[in-house]
């Protein structure tokens, strides 16, 4: 294996959970010879980029944390956005990351050098190219990166105001606006109730109603802080169960269906309970199978959208105009800003880079044509050391994405380990080993919520889920606690 000081080189792109996450199992191993590349100017990936009104988790926050690192300050069970970040730049300075970060470093490319087996990274650094090399290269980054602003005609026509919600503009005075909002997913049902008190008129496009739950956040006393902090074991016993009470969850959506029979009927009553105008609450009743878009927690949305100075719209917009929008059937709508809350790319669309393996194979191209496909989510069959965290299938419908990416990260740490071992330079999955694993998982997914009939962000356009992993999360774990050599090809 090509080494640096005896160790391997490694590039990695994106400084959020997963990458800081993979920076302190490198330490832990006494891997110093590492590098995480940064876009931005500091660290958070997701939780630095959506600080929109109201932005918070809808993952307790006893679960929404490394394993190895519980925090005993949460003030609230589900986190803000803040506080989240702020247990991230902690977890970098305890363990001293910081000081392996290159900030403002794009990650532009990469190409896979077989003659001399190491990556070839490109990397915009304040505004000049450059490259670097590594032995090993980890994407990071996230399918939370790259936000997507909605497909309609005349976007850039508008005169107002336009912004995404994870690129939100806090020097933009929304008090007394007439506020346009396209897209009715996790971040708007966070920012509309934020909003809705503040602006003149507030007018909600929603092309698909979601299933909406009560979010039960409430206040951790200072008492409660005290135990945590004091007696471990109390934390841990919480995080215990509040991992087991998510992970049932996944009954209902992979094993019965008939289990979310219950669920629905709950979500049904609390929409009657929270809208009592027969015409808006028939705007927002799903008439799909409940977990197969995902599922939203929130106590102040329906609400919000009861209030005089709040419309709520289904007709489809036909374009954006330099003053408003134009729906369907004609109606002009006169704004002053739009607030696109449209989610982010994360199917039919290119790898996170560019990114070039054996004989100059093209992984965006592959998985624009074929869906984003890789062995656990983690390898990919002809590029060479290289390895995702939260790759295709690896995101969850039902509980803590923290718990997937320390599974990812622990199995890349093995990969390393197996490298070492074997004196190998390059570790490769075997094709037939992906094409495998993946025909099993798709065929897992059949019989799965997610492909109950809807089609949502879960998908590609040809309807192939290639975002979730369709079972337990212990289920993950266990495939991920150790590498089979004899899963890979190795080159000296």
């Amino acid at each position: 294996m090509a080494t640096h000081a005896g160790t391997p080189r490694i590039a990695i792109v994106g400084s959020g959970f997963s990458g800081i996450g993979m920076a302190i199992q490198l330490r832990r191993m006494g891997i110093e010879s590492f590098t995480i590349y940064e876009a931005a100017g500091s660290l958070g990936g997701t939780w630095r980029d959506n600080a929109y009104p109201g932005a918070a988790c809808d993952i307790p926050s006893h679960l929404y944390s490394f394993s190895f690192e519980p925090n005993p300050d949460w003030t609230r069970t589900f986190a803000p956005q803040r506080e989240i970040l702020d247990y991230l730049k902690h977890c970098a300075r305890k363990y001293d990351i910081e000081r392996f970060i290159a900030w403002r470093s794009r990650v532009c490319g990469a190409r896979f050098d077989a003659a001399r087996a190491v990556w070839i990274v490109e990397i915009e650094r304040d505004g000049a190219m450059q490259t670097v090399e590594a032995d090993l290269l980890i994407a990071a980054n996230g399918p939370l990166s790259r936000p997507a602003l909605p497909d309609i005609a005349g976007l850039d026509r508008f005169e107002g105001k336009v912004f995404h919600s994870a690129r939100w503009d806090h020097d933009y005075a929304l008090e007394g606006k007439r506020v346009a909002v396209i897209g009715t997913g996790a971040s708007a049902i966070q920012f509309v109730p934020r909003i809705q008190p503040r602006v003149a008129q507030l007018t909600v496009f929603q092309r698909t109603p979601p299933w909406i739950m009560p979010r039960r956040d409430r206040a951790i006393d200072a008492r409660r802080r005290w135990i945590y902090r004091h007696i471990p074991f109390a934390q841990r016993l919480a995080r215990a169960a509040i991992y087991w009470q998510h992970e049932s969850r996944a009954l209902g959506f992979v094993v019965n269906q008939r289990l979310l029979n219950a669920p629905m009927k709950f979500a049904r009553n609390y929409l009657a309970h929270k809208v009592k105008d027969p015409v808006l609450r028939a705007k927002l009743a799903p008439d799909y199978t409940l977990g197969c878009k995902r599922v939203l927690l929130s106590s102040d949305y329906l609400p919000a959208l009861t209030q005089p100075n709040v419309a709520l719209l289904t007709e489809p917009i036909r374009e954006i105009v330099a003053d408003g929008l134009v729906t369907a059937d004609g109606v002009h709508h006169a704004f002053d800003a739009i607030v696109c809350g449209t989610g982010f790319q994360v199917n039919d669309v290119d790898a996170p880079f560019r990114v070039r393996g054996v004989d100059d194979a093209d992984l965006g191209e592959a998985w624009r044509r074929d869906g984003p496909e890789a062995f656990l989510g983690t390898s990919v069959a002809g590029f060479p050391n290289l390895f995702f965290v939260i790759g295709p299938n690896t995101a969850l419908g039902h509980n803590s994405m923290i718990f997937m990416i320390e599974s990812q990260i622990r199995y890349i740490a093995d990969c390393i380990r197996v490298l070492q071992r074997r004196g190998a330079r390059t570790m490769s999955v075997r094709p037939d080993v992906q094409r495998a694993f993946n025909e099993r998982l798709q065929a897992q997914l059949q019989r799965t919520v997610w492909t109950s009939g809807c089609h949502s962000y879960y998908q590609t356009r040809s309807g192939k889920v290639t975002t979730l992993w369709p079972g337990f999360t212990f289920s993950f774990r266990r495939q991920t606690r150790r590498v089979r050599a004899s899963d890979y090809e190795f080159g000296r």
